[in-house]
């Protein structure tokens, strides 16, 4: 076994040869590499197969064995510092190996037709391949120093994938947003990296874990300083992760091809901040308001994100608001202690998550055949409907992540969503209602998603592209297309998108009839007319696929942490599996189950969510898809004062989310406009005072010499009048002043 175990520093580096091979390529015979572009699709998927064998591996010799396994080489000494390098396996890195393997090798599957017709293919499996060599690297180390050398390339990946199409201005915008927002937490967490260092001396995990928990223990190191170190450490994680206030670069990283939107910014990037967290939670633990903290922001991204997806028309940006919402769960959880809730809905949330991302890359792509590549068309979800009869395998797939998401049972989300509302309710009472209240809201707008995408009929015009119908529009004409365009930014309106405003203090209120007519509006024919040609189309196999491998991952990856016998009970897999870890967290892993306790709960969760689906098919289902009744609810609700109260409410609740809670605008307005005006007036006292001075000097300086020259010039004349001349002056000034 420690055999197999030395050679698990391959696993990050067996997807990199794709990268180097497709980069030699371009650069010494780039017309051959990209000839035989297609061919690279299949080297990325069995390299990252053979990652996932080595994980899995691991994996069941942990399980079996509940080892933990740590490989150090000398890479430089000097006195007495000493930087090591090597790799820590353990459960965490395992589970994290397998997540990312195994979601990489569909995404890559789907991405070989997804991409097929588009022009930056190499470039696209170049990247996505360096990208699973990042986070692999990311997830084995043992240090804080090849931490934050691979937390940087992930970041760097990330940069490079959402603004794939970077002949965009929206996709070169959301890229460059997401590298600012990002180094505001990379830096805090290189800052907590070298202030742990100094007071530890040790860059290695398990030694500075030690070193510190005892001298916390002894009260041999100021706590303040430690706390500022935590929380900076922390701020790395929220900013990788998307949660308050550092979340608003995720939803516009929608801008990139949807295959990265599944793995990057669903189910493996995104996860890294929570990856940092349960890595670095034995340092955590000691320090309650740390924890107290990391509870707070996670409480507050889980209601933000939920209440933001509510309005939202794109389906990739509703499903970014969703990710957010999730991973604000996830980092709940780790604050609470609960460890091992909050890996299970890492696993869960990434399968199902995957699962709807790419769900919505195989509804977009049925989409633009009838309105033509423009991502504010074929991504939105009011131009959408009635996709049942012609998608059925997508719909199918598309419903299973949305209940899994949803925690309807047995699916996969249930049972780890489940664990952490019970959590909660230990912890907090507060913020066990406020998740409960988002667990109903989270199956309201998934729902409220796919009853606009699926049911009711199309509310487009079919097109005629006669003899084009089968060419793949998103990748040939997406080159150059524009994005939105910024205009100057003010107090209320943070830019105009499609004569669109995006108001900061909304004054105009959207009447609930109005945004309804804007969902039903008669774009809609019947489907049935001969003359329309252009239909939505199931996607091509190796696109349904990796569908379907998600879905039995969405049906039966919650087995995992299912406790199979009744009463005192052995642990499950999932516990067995993280023994080690829990045991350095001094967790107790041996709790009995309390099955009727267990039932009781899961009837009191699965109500909320089976309340929000109810309402969302109230709203979005077949009534609301009546326009007749339509027209006599509205007739009904403005009967009484009371409903106009009411209308307001929803108004507000609909301009909180469509205008992202109004903090992008915040952000647009006081942070980015102080900053640009503080780079000018620093520019102006630059050049107005400090190159004053010098200019001035240099001015004086001349003027000065210019005199001297005609003082000095050697003729007694010239010495004779200025003598005279100053001993006149000298006998006036004297003169006056004795009067």
């Amino acid at each position: 076994m420690e055999h197999t175990y030395q050679y698990a520093w391959v696993i990050p580096f067996v997807p990199l040869p794709v990268t180097m091979s497709i980069g030699l390529g371009l650069l010494l015979v780039p017309t051959a590499t990209k000839n035989l572009r297609r061919m690279w699709a299949f080297p990325s998927v069995l390299l990252l197969s053979i990652a996932l064998v080595f994980s899995a591996n691991l994996a069941i010799q942990q399980i079996d064995g509940s080892f933990i396994y740590q490989y150090l080489w000398s890479w430089t000494i000097n006195n007495d510092f000493s930087l090591e390098f090597g790799y820590l396996i353990d459960p965490l890195t395992s589970i994290m190996s397998i997540l990312i393997t195994t979601v990489g090798i569909t995404v890559l599957i789907y991405s070989d037709n997804y991409m097929s017709h588009d022009q930056g293919y190499l470039r696209f499996f170049a990247y996505m391949s360096f990208s699973n060599t990042s986070m692999l690297g990311l997830v084995t180390s043992s240090n804080f120093i090849q931490i934050h050398i691979f937390w940087e390339l992930v970041g760097m990946c990330s940069y490079l994938l959402i603004g794939f199409w970077f002949t965009r201005t929206s996709a070169a915008n959301a890229c460059q947003k997401a590298f600012v927002t990002n180094r505001v937490g990379d830096f805090g967490l290189l800052l907590g990296i070298l202030g742990l260092y100094w007071i530890t001396g040790s860059f290695e995990f398990r030694d500075l874990f030690e070193i510190l928990n005892n001298l916390i223990h002894h009260n041999g190191v100021n706590s303040l300083f430690v706390t500022l170190c935590a929380s900076l450490l922390f701020l790395g994680a929220v900013a990788k992760s998307a949660q308050f206030p550092l979340h608003v670069w995720l939803p516009d990283a929608m801008e990139g091809p949807t295959p990265i939107s599944a793995l990057i910014h669903a189910a493996t990037m995104v996860a890294a901040g929570i990856f940092l967290v349960a890595r670095l939670l034995p340092i955590f633990t000691v320090i309650p308001l740390i924890m107290n903290i990391i509870a707070l922001i996670g409480i507050i991204t889980v209601l933000l994100g939920a209440t933001l997806a509510l309005a939202q028309k794109d389906i990739k940006r509703s499903l970014a608001y969703s990710t957010m919402s999730q991973l604000g769960y996830t980092m709940l959880a780790p604050g609470m202690g609960s460890y091992r809730a909050a890996l299970f809905h890492l696993i869960t949330h990434a399968y199902s998550k995957a699962l709807l991302f790419l769900g919505s890359g195989s509804i977009i792509h049925s989409m633009e055949p009838i309105v033509g590549y423009s991502p504010e068309k074929s991504q939105n979800m009011v131009l959408m409907g009635g996709l049942t009869k012609y998608v059925p395998i997508t719909k199918t797939t598309f419903l299973l992540g949305t209940l899994s998401l949803c925690g309807i049972p047995p699916l996969a989300c249930f049972w780890s969503k489940d664990e952490i509302l019970n959590d909660s309710w230990l912890y907090s009472p507060i913020f066990a209602i406020i998740a409960c209240y988002t667990a109903g809201l989270t199956a309201f707008y998934m729902f409220r998603m796919y009853l606009l995408t699926f049911e009711g009929r199309l509310h487009v015009h079919f097109k005629n592209y006669s003899g084009i119908s089968n060419n793949s529009f998103y990748s040939i004409s997406i080159w150059g297309k524009e994005g939105p365009k910024l205009v100057k930014i003010n107090l209320f309106v943070s830019k105009i998108k499609h004569n669109e405003k995006v108001s900061f203090f909304s004054k105009k209120a959207y009447q609930i009839d109005g945004s309804v007519k804007n969902l039903m509006r008669s774009f809609s024919t019947h489907l049935d007319k001969k003359e329309a040609s252009v239909y939505p189309h199931e996607s091509d196999n190796t696109m349904l696929f990796p569908l379907l491998v998600l879905v039995l991952f969405t049906l039966f990856v919650g087995t995992i942490g299912i406790p199979f016998n009744q009463g005192v009970m052995d642990l499950d897999i999932l516990s067995k599996w993280l023994t080690p870890s829990i045991n350095l967290l001094h967790k107790n892993s041996n709790d009995a189950v309390d099955w009727y306790e267990f039932v009781t709960n899961a009837i009191f969760s699965v109500s909320i969510s089976a309340l929000g689906i109810f309402i969302a098919s109230l709203l979005y289902g077949s009534v609301y898809s009546s326009f007749q009744n339509l027209k006599l609810i509205n007739s009904f609700v403005k009967i009484s004062p009371k409903s106009i109260f009411l209308d307001r409410i929803k108004n507000w609740i609909y301009n909180w989310s469509y205008n992202r809670g109004y903090i992008d605008a915040f952000y647009a307005t006081f942070l980015t406009r102080g900053i640009r005006g503080l780079a000018e007036l620093t520019h102006f006292f630059d050049r107005r005072v400090i190159d004053g001075i010098t200019n001035g000097v240099g001015v004086a300086s001349f003027f000065v010499g210019e005199g001297i020259k005609y003082v000095g010039g050697g003729r007694i004349s010239s010495y004779l009048f200025f003598y005279l001349s100053y001993v006149s002056i000298f006998l006036i000034i004297y003169y006056f002043l004795n009067l």
